[in-house]
């Protein structure tokens, strides 16, 4: 009877923590003015790849990223990053940004070819790389500026794509677990917040599956689970290390980064819609979190992937097993839970036949995704802004994880316009409402410890070149010195940063404002710094009677209606801020 009632118990126990997420009520109050728990650690992020540029130098090897984005037609305009934001040699200029902003933390992602070139550490290790990185961690601390750090943000070291094929071979488990532990003994008595991987989901579905990220393979229906399967390894083969070895005299902590947009039922009354809406969660943070938090993958995949591999004639589902061992191995590898969200998608049932060689990730699942045309969307073709999706993917992870230690890794909007607008006030509105939905989850009892803003620089957006821009400060790349500018949103986060959230509405409605005075004046300084940029580059075509049409299109012409936007848009600012006084 005893062992009868602890089954029971159990039992109970699953389908409360199952059902404990409201899919029915979605609360889309007011804005809520209140602030953050005292501690709560602001901050800001980047990515090696993305800003540090210096891709060949310094005895830095290869990465995935460095070759994909050097193949013609992989990146829009063929841009690469081998220059990017120079931050490679900007670390002082900017630690000064992050303490005009007032960061209590920064997240940045170590380089593995930078440090191993050819990612095997008997092969050689690099230590000008490690000089690199710890100047930079140095600096944070001498400037009290906590550092974050990302052991993997995509940029695998080319030899062993090459030699082994990436996460697609489970050799990557030691190799990634060999660099891991040699930043720990170098950088962990500094270093106390670890982050393994930075949004799987992309590198398995952009890099296996769909080809659009390094390395670049189209292996429909199997590459992304593969590659998943042995980065969720390798992540928990990492957290052991530091608990075994390190945690004991270096007392961090170890978690992964994982991205989720949220995915809400087209209609709410319906069933289908709530189980295809759950799914797409599920697919998305759920086929990473619930290794790691619960042993093996969420059911709803297991039984989509291998229903859907039978049908094709298959023998074994797509979706790899974990062994006993393994789940036992795996649950329980996270001091702390990263999320980074940016947006939300309407999700309704959508039923996809399985025959030969046509399933892929994107039909296992069983539904579409849909936008409301109402929400704002002034950057990234897939980038709404949808503030209540924030909250509902918060108390989600609360319900399903048991409400672990988050940090939100990354959260921000981008600008896709030829003239970028320092007066970027849909990034401040942006900010103002999702940390705001943020503010809320707290309220809900979700245990948010910090929040980063993505990112500090505008930087190179992967598979989009520098056609996107995400960052607090612009960064001028027709300009060999990359100088950055402060956008109007600079002023805005450092007004939640130092309130430590939003006391009052006069308060927060004057932030705006105030804001929008102080990027009048950057524009000016960049309108002159366009035109310098123009005359010199008009010089240098009178000069060079070869040059193409073409190269003086690119590189005069489009300095020159940039110069003109920022120009009318400093002019019209001054005019309505003396129309307002």
């Amino acid at each position: 009877i005893l062992s009868m009632t602890c089954h029971v118990l159990v039992l109970v126990l699953c389908l409360s923590a199952a059902e404990d997420f409201d899919w029915t009520k979605n609360d889309r109050g007011s804005f809520y003015y209140g602030t953050f728990p005292a501690g709560f650690s602001w901050g800001a992020g980047s990515s090696a790849y993305q800003t540090e540029g210096a891709w060949d130098k310094d005895g830095k090897g290869l990465s995935i990223w460095d070759v994909f984005s050097h193949r013609k037609g992989k990146i829009l305009q063929n841009d690469t990053g081998d220059s990017s934001c120079q931050g490679y040699y900007k670390i002082k200029e900017d630690i000064s940004l992050m303490k005009e902003l007032k960061l209590d933390h920064y997240r940045f992602s170590i380089s593995w070819p930078r440090i191993m070139p050819t990612g095997i550490k008997s092969d050689h290790v690099n230590e000008k790389g490690i000089k690199y990185y710890d100047e930079l961690i140095d600096n944070l601390l001498e400037n009290k500026i906590t550092p974050i750090a990302t052991l993997y943000h995509w940029d695998l070291p080319q030899v062993l794509q090459e030699k082994y094929g990436g996460w697609q071979n489970i050799s990557m488990v030691n190799y990634f677990n060999e660099f891991a532990n040699l930043c720990f003994e170098r950088f962990g008595n500094r270093v106390k917040y670890w982050i393994t991987l930075n949004n799987p989901w992309s590198v398995a579905v952009e890099g296996y599956e769909t080809g659009e990220h390094a390395p670049g393979l189209k292996l429909r229906g199997t590459g992304a689970y593969r590659a998943a399967h042995h980065m969720i390894k390798a992540h928990a083969k990492v957290w052991h290390t530091y608990d075994t070895k390190w945690r004991g005299k270096q007392k961090g902590l170890v978690g992964i980064s994982l991205s989720g947009d949220w995915g809400e039922p087209v209609d709410i009354s319906n069933q289908k819609d709530i189980e295809a809406a759950e799914r797409y969660v599920q697919f998305y943070i759920g086929w990473f979190a619930t290794p790691i938090f619960h042993g093996d993958y969420p059911q709803v995949m297991k039984d989509f992937i291998g229903r859907k591999s039978a049908q094709q004639g298959l023998g074994t589902s797509r979706l790899p097993t974990f062994s006993s061992q393994e789940k036992s191995y795996v649950k329980g590898t996270c001091d702390f839970l990263g999320i980074g969200h940016f947006t939300t998608r309407y999700i309704t049932q959508k039923n996809y036949q399985s025959g030969h060689g046509s399933s892929s990730y994107f039909t296992d699942r069983d539904l579409a995704e849909l936008v409301d045309p109402r929400w704002p969307d002034p950057g990234s073709e897939w980038l709404y802004s949808v503030p209540w999706g924030f909250r509902r993917l918060l108390n989600f992870v609360k319900a399903q994880y048991r409400n672990p230690m988050i940090y939100v890794t990354e959260n921000g909007v981008s600008e896709k316009i030829m003239c970028t607008e320092l007066c970027d006030d849909w990034r401040i509105q942006y900010y103002k409402d999702y940390t705001n939905e943020m503010l809320k989850a707290i309220k809900d009892g979700v245990n948010v410890r910090g929040y980063t803003a993505w990112s500090l620089l505008d930087k190179f957006e992967w598979d989009e070149g520098y056609s996107e821009r995400f960052g607090l400060y612009y960064v001028d790349f027709r300009n060999k010195n990359t100088p950055r500018y402060p956008k109007a949103s600079v002023q805005y986060y450092k007004r939640i940063i130092s309130s430590n959230g939003f006391p009052n509405q006069r308060e927060v409605e004057n932030w705006k404002r105030k804001a929008t005075e102080t990027c009048s004046s950057s524009n000016q300084l960049l309108a002159a710094e366009e035109q310098r940029s123009t005359a010199a580059n008009i010089l240098r075509l009178i000069h060079d009677p070869l040059t193409s049409h073409m190269e003086m299109v690119t590189e005069v012409v489009v300095p020159t209606v940039c110069t003109l936007c920022i120009l009318l848009s400093a002019v019209f600012l001054m005019f309505l801020l003396r129309r307002h006084n």
